[in-house]
């Protein structure tokens, strides 16, 4: 039996737990994983998640 695994997500870098979040896969088969909804919308707008102070991405870029 497999152990469910913790994701990250593609725009915040935040730990996402198993049976939560959203997988989202483009045709050409890459995969992208979103916790929340507000970082699915703002992921598809082209927002750069290092500009936002509540991303892990800020964070780690400064």
């Amino acid at each position: 039996m497999k152990v469910p695994e913790f994701r990250t997500c593609s725009f915040c870098g935040e730990k996402i737990p198993p049976g939560t979040g959203l997988m989202y896969v483009k045709t050409d088969g890459t995969v992208y994983y979103f916790c929340t909804r507000k970082c699915r919308v703002l992921f598809f707008r082209g927002t750069d998640a290092r500009k936002l102070k509540w991303t892990k991405k800020y964070v780690k870029s400064k």
